[in-house]
């Protein structure tokens, strides 16, 4: 795609979003749109007022390479460096997952299951971290945690860790294996968003997710439970009692396997809630 300095702003968008109609992607009107924004630092309805404008040269340059990469099938967040999550701006590269919308709702089935305000600090894991987004949610909006993130990958660990500086104060980054040293840490809950894909479901992953995101993040196993149960046989020894665990899944079966295991460990009042889409995904239980 060439785009000239000549080209409106809505000329610009128009020809990216042919580009990237040809190229396969399923909204390229809302793509073309962000990545514009992203190059002239501004806000998506913001540049619906700015349509008629020329599209300054060095801009034109940027949006010409972010447009190919999107039409290579890079990841919009990864384009641009960021997503949104909670109201929070999360630093995106391809050492991580990239936030999605439906864990917001395990944010908030969170924010719920943690006891109220009181005078003892609470100690809450965010176990394979990624971005932080869980950890760095929990921590603004929960000034009376200490957010435990942890990550098996130290690429991931450095992208959460530059993610939660602005809660430096009540979030840290260990790097480890699922709970690892904390196995015994008396805390007062458990968060995670582990890998739960099974291997059939990374043969047909979009190659946004299949080629730009890390296969750490996102393989469970031949049935998606590998680091799942894992978390869910070490939980007992880490909560002190009265302590939450809760989970983000694939959904269907794996709900009511750890619903069973859960109950196996130790664990009642467990429980499931839908993600956005009304999909039953995530599944919780406190220790006794």
């Amino acid at each position: 795609m060439t785009v000239v300095a000549v080209l409106t702003v809505r000329a610009a968008v128009d020809e990216a979003a042919d580009r990237l109609a040809r190229a396969g992607i399923s909204t390229p009107c809302v793509d073309a749109e962000w990545l514009l924004a992203g190059m002239m630092r501004i806000g998506r309805s913001r540049l619906a007022l700015q349509l008629a404008a020329p599209l300054p040269a060095d801009v034109s340059i940027a949006y010409a390479a972010a447009v190919e990469r999107r039409a290579r099938r890079e990841p919009l967040q990864q384009i641009l460096g960021w997503e949104d999550f909670r109201g929070l701006r999360v630093r995106v590269t391809r050492d991580v997952l990239i936030p999605r919308p439906e864990t917001e709702t395990l944010v908030a089935w969170m924010l719920e299951l943690l006891p109220r305000p009181g005078a003892r600090r609470l100690r809450v894991a965010d176990v394979g971290t990624g971005t932080g987004c869980i950890a760095w949610a929990l921590a603004a909006e929960r000034a009376d945690c200490d957010v435990i993130a942890t990550d098996v990958s130290p690429a991931a660990a450095r992208v959460a860790q530059d993610n939660i500086r602005a809660v430096a104060g009540s979030a840290r980054v260990v790097l480890c294996d699922v709970l690892g040293a904390l196995r015994a840490a008396s805390l007062d809950a458990i968060v995670a968003n582990p890998p739960y894909l099974t291997d059939a479901e990374l043969v047909a992953l979009a190659p946004e997710v299949a080629t730009y995101e890390p296969r750490v993040a996102l393989s469970g196993g031949t049935d998606g439970l590998r680091v799942l149960t894992r978390l869910v046989d070490e939980a007992p020894r880490a909560l002190r009692s009265g302590g939450v665990i809760a989970l983000e899944t694939g959904g269907g079966t794996h709900v009511d396997a750890l619903g069973r295991r859960l109950a196996a460990v130790g664990f009642v009042d467990v429980s499931a809630r839908a993600d956005l889409a009304g999909v039953t995904r995530f599944v919780a239980g406190r220790r006794p």
